[in-house]
């Protein structure tokens, strides 16, 4: 079960990433949880509103306290794609709300960043005023 989307990662492009750090509610199954974010991870990209993504699990305990044991990467190429995905999934229509309920029913300690690489595909130097 490969918990690495068909997107982005693999191909190398500048990305704006959505991170996700959580824990799972007590009695969930982990590979129920897994399960889970791929379907609905999976469903938003082949909707075209999310480039890739990918499911990790902290090992050997290292980690912040603050960061939850499992997390999640988003890839958008940008905030337009980012801001329609999060449109599709405030709907609260099925299919989508659906995966969403079961992802979001099974996690606690829910922490989120939001990160872009660096530096960015549009960045030059040499002219910087600073």
């Amino acid at each position: 079960m490969g918990m690495i989307g068909r997107g982005a990662i693999a191909k190398g492009r500048t990305m704006n990433i959505y991170h996700i750090w959580c824990d799972l509610r007590e009695g969930v199954d982990d590979l129920e949880f897994a399960d889970a974010v791929q379907a609905y991870l999976g469903a938003l990209e082949e909707d075209g509103v999310l480039e890739g993504f990918r499911l990790t699990r902290r090992k050997l305990g290292l980690g912040h306290p603050a960061l939850g044991e499992f997390h999640v990467q988003l890839e958008f190429t940008d905030l337009a794609q980012l801001d329609e995905a999060f449109g599709n999934v405030a709907r609260r229509t099925d299919p989508i709300e659906s995966f969403h309920f079961a992802v979001n029913s099974k996690v606690r300690n829910f922490v989120a960043a939001l990160y872009r690489d660096f530096p960015d595909e549009v960045r030059e130097s040499g002219e910087e005023r600073f």
